[in-house]
């Protein structure tokens, strides 16, 4: 039988961690001085060293049980075609076509705020931040070599994006758990919502803008082909009519196939190699991301999880209060278990008993779970996110943080939101009758 009782202890393999990659980046200068997965694989083994009343081998089900987590499995899909559509993209000219009419269209001043801008779309559209930022990273990269503009700030612009349509589309899996968690209404949680983080995003523009301002330099505008550019616009349309991100990242590998056949750039034998060499490139991504859940399903049994909530939950004595707990609810619950989806489905339970007794709105509570959990989402450099957008940017996840502005500045808005009691709520879906 699963412990009920939290264990603070269980959250070690986490620290040991965050100490190794973080730490080793910190004291070195550099953040690849010590690789991500030597330091996932002593963390892990950290975690099956626990818990001595289990054997080695019950122990290490339950970490292959967290490793084949439906949620670990999928993203482990979306790195694997990832992967693919970003190398046959690029390898057929996509990229450089798109990059040159983005820089035939846009100010060199305005094309990193733009690239948040598209990010943000794409993301609406698809619900999904990792479909946007696999979409969109490799573009945001080559407009930076090519605009002269910081690297880390593109990619950051695109996980920022990523992360708005994230928290606010009608189809993203965090907005889904939390509606169905609270028992509210979508329409209105996404108003709520919209209201917190709109502030946010207008800075955001506002200091991409600001960052991109000084860039003089001339760049020159090459010729691109509307035909090459096919791929990311049918990833964009399929996008718009909701279509699965995974159905959508393979039509955009065969159509940029068959375009690459067509004008000469593959032979059927290079387009499987490219295919190949893509998927080979995101080998490291799903090692990680498979060692993580593993790591943390050990720590969800031996009550990490659960101490969390309790934490969190011990003294809780106003309804401002509660508000503040839930916040910090699924945020350390993000933080243990990487996956914002994840954290909102952990933590939705005991959010609900929380706004029932300090009378929370239900719209509110919901906001907070999907908002918190995607700023959170967006700046640990060990989610998802940050590792794919890095993938593409070729830097250390830590070096992308400073520049990943609308994450941070979701949470300040959040933590207004709660100090000054915004948005002013009618009782109107109070009531869980209302649910969707």
């Amino acid at each position: 039988m699963e412990q009920q009782k939290g264990n603070g202890w269980a959250l070690l393999p986490l620290g040991v961690f965050l100490v190794l990659f973080v730490g080793s980046g910190i004291i070195t200068g550099d953040f690849y001085k010590l690789p991500v997965l030597v330091a996932i694989i002593i963390a892990a083994i950290v975690a099956l060293a626990m818990n001595r009343k289990d054997s080695l081998n019950v122990k290490v089900e339950r970490f292959a049980k967290g490793a084949g987590h439906p949620d670990i499995i999928i993203m482990v899909l979306i790195f694997i075609l990832a992967g693919a559509f970003s190398e046959v993209a690029k390898g057929m000219g996509a990229v450089d076509s798109t990059v040159n009419l983005a820089l035939s269209v846009l100010p060199q001043s305005l094309v990193v705020a733009g690239i948040f801008v598209i990010g943000a779309f794409i993301s609406i559209s698809m619900g999904t931040s990792m479909g946007t930022i696999a979409a969109l990273g490799p573009i945001a990269v080559g407009i930076s070599e090519q605009a002269h503009v910081s690297v880390t700030l593109a990619i950051a612009g695109v996980i920022g994006g990523a992360m708005f349509g994230d928290n606010l589309s009608v189809v993203s899996d965090t907005t889904i758990a939390a509606v169905r968690t609270q028992k509210t209404n979508m329409t209105d949680k996404l108003k709520v919502n919209f209201f917190i983080v709109l502030p946010a995003a207008i800075v955001t523009v506002i200091l991409l803008l600001v960052m991109t301002l000084g860039n003089t330099s001339s760049v020159e505008i090459k010729d691109f082909s509307w035909f090459k550019i096919l791929p990311y616009i049918g990833v964009l349309i399929a996008a718009v009519f909701g279509a699965n991100v995974l159905s959508i990242l393979t039509g955009g590998i065969v159509l940029a196939g068959v375009i690459g056949l067509a004008d000469g750039s593959y032979t059927l034998s290079s387009l499987a190699k490219t295919v190949t060499e893509g998927i080979g490139g995101m080998s490291e991504l799903i090692i990680l991301s498979l060692l993580i859940g593993g790591m943390v399903e050990l720590i969800r049994y031996n009550g990490g999880i659960q101490f969390l909530l309790n934490l969190l939950t011990r003294r809780i004595q106003t309804k401002k209060g509660g508000e503040f707990s839930i916040a910090g609810l699924v945020s350390l619950t993000n933080l243990a278990t990487a996956n914002n989806t994840i954290s909102i489905i952990t933590a939705g339970p005991l959010a609900k008993e929380i706004s029932d007794k300090y009378s929370i709105d239900n719209r509110k509570s919901a906001s907070l779970l999907d908002l918190f959990s995607c700023s959170v989402q967006g700046l640990i450099p060990y989610g998802a996110q940050m590792l794919l957008a890095a993938g593409f940017a070729k830097v250390s996840p830590i070096e992308i943080i400073p520049f990943t502005f609308y994450p941070m500045l979701t949470a300040v808005c959040g933590i207004i939101a709660i100090v000054i009691g915004f948005p002013r709520l009618n009782k109107k879906s109070k009531s869980s009758k209302e649910a969707a």
